[in-house]
This record gives structure tokens, sequence and C-alpha cells, in this order.
């Protein structure tokens, strides 16, 4: 029997893509709302449920993916309570934040 055909598909060593992580990041951090964050451990567990600690190894897609969309100003990335810009190298614990837009400042009650 040859090497190739016991090989693990790629996708399930590569965990969840780009898209879902991002994705999992906006449904929760749109779920707590702007006056609220999530710690990206919550992303990581949403993505690789189950027991054990493989999520851990989920943390640096999750942290990377968070960079993108505060790039993009869809979310805020927090240091002790503070947005840092997310150009900068970000380091030590942090919580992620929806960044309030038009449609979520309606939800909310505020103006369009």
């Amino acid at each position: 029997m040859s090497a190739g055909m016991n090989a693990i598909p790629s996708a399930a060593v590569a965990g969840p893509t780009t898209i879902a992580v991002e994705a999992e990041i906006l449904r929760l951090t749109t779920a707590r709302g702007p006056s609220g964050s999530i710690d990206p451990s919550e992303v990581a567990r949403a993505l690789v449920p189950g027991e054990g600690d493989l999520w851990r190894s989920r943390l640096g897609a999750v942290r990377r993916a968070a960079i993108t969309l505060a790039q993009a100003g869809r979310i805020d990335i927090l240091r002790k309570g503070r947005a840092v810009d997310p150009a900068q190298d970000i380091r030590g614990v942090i919580r992620l934040r929806v960044r309030p837009g038009p449609e979520l400042a309606v939800a909310e009650g505020g103006l369009p």
C-alpha cells in the first residue's frame, strides 16, 4: 500500500478556512454587540468543538483573521479595553469587538 492511500486529507489537517474563521469572528462579535467583546478562544472553540486542546492550535489563525477584519474596518482588536492599530505588532491578551456600522446602529435604535 502506498503512503498516499493512508494520507489524511489536507482539509482535516489545515482546519477551518480563513473565510470560516472570519465568519465565526463576525458571528460572535455581532451577537455580543459593539458594547461587548469576545475572547479569541471563543472563536477557536466554536471552530474546533469537542474535548481536548485542539482548539488551541487554531488561535494563530483566529488572530490573523482578526487582524484582517480590523484592517478592513469590520472589528476592533482591544488590548486593556482600548482599540489597537491592526498594522502594529499585537502581542499579549486581546479581545475582539464588532465595529458599529449603519445597519448595527439602526438595529440598536440609533439613527441610520
